[in-house]
């Protein structure tokens, strides 16, 4: 029996015994390989398809003639354009809010947690690149049959025996067509286009944030115009009841300012409910349960800011879901060549070497070497058309993505001059409201005046109380109106993000 340290000077050397198994045979082999697949990739090279992109916005004012109604175009530093679009509103609680959303709104989480699924999924392309190494090693302990007759050694093979096996087995699939390669690169673009529905995921419910922010400010106007009625409805209960007492005015004035009073004051109740709903969704939207956020009491005062406004192809690089779309458009093309590689011969490199010995002493000594190695091509003869309606379907899935890229950017402009549109019109009514509201004031005051002189019913005062209120809540639902549309611009413009921002290939490969 050899001595121990024998056994360790084998087992030390085992290294370098592989090393000149496979470095010689099997690497040179895959060199030559990588080196031919390297260079040869069929199918479609991807070139982003064209859309209709209009040179202007229709709703944009001509050129030269400044800001208007509430939007402007965008200059380099303009602040809405860098990203934390909510700033511009100059309002220290939205900004507190919109902060929280990244943080803790589930469905954020849910879409961080897709996008690296897909980042994922590179890494686990990329590996295919690369030769599959592994080992498992064995002991075996056996007797054979005593009746089992060897006829080429001539005698039996019964007895007891030891097999101690350390093999090391090599796999590589040649990318000869490119098909691994563009496997990669389709996951890369749907990674990427994960990334950006990611975007576009905090993008809408930053918006959603904003526009229920500006909502539950809206409703805050409501009730101070309210209370200020109810308070201008019991003062004029209060003089019908002296009027009454006086003997100059029927039962029934008394009867219809007590009824104008109510009406005020259950309208004034009814929009509790609404500011509710809209305090319990601003908690969903920050990731909170309701009964821990609480918007403090805060009237809308000032109209909206004006919004920076690009030529319309900066939507292509702003816009989250066009770059979605563009991106699941590329990957779609990735597929087209993955089924084109189908049709070409696949070759596949195999290798095996390691120790086997019926001794562990001699386990790691050059006699007890075994080595394998060899190449495999596989060809496809028959399918029935397989190949080619796989192909067919990864072009009509190609065409689809073309199309519904068009579409997204379509839709994308529709919405842009929508909001352009909502806010110039209510701009103009903005303004004619406020006429509204003076001139109703002002048939309030002489309705007022003349009843208190005994030349006009209490009816003609109701009127002129119900016009002016009409007026008043009609202007502040303007006003709201007004905010929600600035938000829907922004998020209509892409929010300031930019497509530049998403994740490389490489920064995907390796985590980032």
């Amino acid at each position: 029996m050899r001595s121990m340290s024998t056994i360790l000077a084998g087992y030390t050397g085992w290294r370098r015994i592989v090393s000149r198994l496979f470095y010689k045979p099997v690497l040179l082999a895959l060199a030559a390989l990588l080196l031919f697949s390297s260079t040869c990739t069929v199918g479609p090279k991807y070139q982003r398809p064209s859309a209709a992109v209009p040179g202007a916005y229709k709703e944009l004012p001509p050129p030269g003639t400044g800001q208007a109604n509430g939007w402007k175009q965008a200059q380099p530093n303009d602040g809405a354009a860098r990203g934390k679009w909510w700033e511009v509103f100059k309002d220290p609680q939205l900004n507190a809010l919109e902060e929280q959303v990244n943080i803790s709104n589930q469905n954020v989480l849910a879409a961080e947690a897709q996008f690296r699924e897909a980042r994922d999924a590179v890494r686990i392309a990329r590996s295919g690149l690369f030769p599959t190494v592994s080992t498992a090693p064995s002991y075996t302990y056996s007797r054979n049959s005593s009746t089992l007759f060897n006829v080429q050694a001539g005698n039996l093979t019964s007895g007891q025996r030891n097999i101690y096996d350390l093999p090391a087995d090599i796999s590589y699939q040649a990318d000869v067509w490119g098909s691994i390669r563009r496997t990669v690169r389709g996951s890369a673009e749907s990674a990427q286009a994960t990334a950006a529905q990611l975007e576009n995921v905090r993008l809408a419910l930053r918006a959603a944030l904003a526009q229920d922010y500006f909502e539950l400010h809206g409703v805050d106007g409501e009730q101070e115009l309210l209370t200020r009625t109810v308070k201008s409805f019991e003062d004029y209960l209060q003089l019908t009841k002296d009027r009454f007492a006086s003997g100059v005015a029927s039962g029934a004035d008394v009867a219809q300012a007590e009824t104008q009073l109510k009406s005020a004051q259950a309208q004034l109740i009814d929009l509790g409910v609404a500011r509710a709903q809209l305090e319990h969704a601003l908690a969903i939207l920050v990731g909170k349960p309701p009964a821990e956020v609480e918007i403090p009491y805060t009237p809308i005062k000032l109209p909206p800011p004006p919004i920076p406004v690009g030529v319309p192809s900066d939507l292509l690089q702003r816009r989250p879901d066009i770059a979605a779309a563009e991106r699941q458009m590329a990957a779609a093309n990735e597929q087209t060549g993955i089924s084109k590689a189908a049709f070409f011969p696949s070759v596949l490199l195999t290798g095996s070497a390691g120790f086997q010995s019926g001794s562990f002493t001699d386990w790691f000594t050059w006699p007890s070497r075994l080595w394998s190695v060899g190449p495999q091509v596989a060809e496809t003869v028959f399918d029935a058309g397989r190949r080619r309606a796989q192909s067919d379907l990864a072009r009509a899935a190609f065409d689809a993505s073309t199309a519904n890229y068009r579409q997204t950017v379509l839709t994308s402009f529709q919405q842009v001059e929508d909001n352009l549109a909502a806010l110039r019109v209510l701009a103009d009514e903005a303004r004619a409201e406020d006429d509204a509201v003076r001139a109703a004031q002002q048939s309030l005051d002489v309705s007022t005046y003349q009843y208190k002189a005994g030349v006009a019913s209490y009816l003609q005062v109701i009127t002129a109380q119900t016009i002016a209120l009409q007026n008043q809540v009609a202007a502040v639902n303007i006003l709201t109106r007004r905010m929600v549309a600035s938000v829907l611009l922004i998020e209509a413009l892409g929010g300031g993000w930019d497509a530049s921002t998403l994740p490389t290939e490489q920064n995907l490969i390796h985590g980032r």
